[in-house]
């Protein structure tokens, strides 16, 4: 009787709680997608410790690209990322979708092919998602990352982007 423990948590909770240790000590990765406009899409958490491309393609699932009629309600053309996103399975993946991946190479004498040139005018606007990240390390209870499970700090990051759209809206 004594070796039966109770289970908490729900599936979807990793195990680790998206916590983890990198350089900058324990901590959690937030992924965000926006439009061009600043607007937060979808967001996707992973442990501090690992590398940023690995939750691109759970980001990009994360947003509903078309409706309930399978009518498309937003597609990208051009997605920018840092050059930690620099890599050919993610060129590819990309690519599959249709979308224009805006990356820069990782050394600036990288000699080898890549599927599609670097658009250097499409990249300045990565400044976008930079600004929604400044925006969101704005409330204390996001940075300072006062929930303990990964369910609840990425409820709380939803709650901080309906703020936002409430406050586009002017409510």
């Amino acid at each position: 009787m004594f070796g039966w423990r109770w289970k908490k948590g729900e599936p979807q909770e990793p195990g680790d709680h998206a916590l983890g240790r990198s350089r900058g000590g324990f901590s959690t990765k937030v992924h965000l997608i926006c439009d061009r406009r600043g607007h937060p899409l979808a967001a996707h958490l992973t442990a501090g410790q690992t590398h940023e491309s690995q939750g691109l393609v759970e980001l990009l699932e994360a947003v509903d690209w078309v409706d309930q009629d399978d009518e498309p309600l937003l597609y990208p053309l051009k997605l920018a990322g840092d050059k930690a996103y620099r890599a050919d399975w993610i060129d590819e993946y990309l690519i599959e979708w249709g979308i224009a991946p805006v990356i820069p190479s990782k050394t600036a004498d990288e000699r080898l092919p890549r599927r599609v040139a670097f658009d250097r005018v499409a990249y300045r606007d990565r400044n976008i998602i930079e600004r929604l990240i400044g925006w969101l390390k704005e409330s204390r209870r996001i940075l300072t990352r006062f929930e303990k499970t990964a369910t609840n700090y990425l409820v709380m990051i939803k709650w901080a982007f309906v703020h936002r759209y409430l406050r586009i809206m002017g409510c």
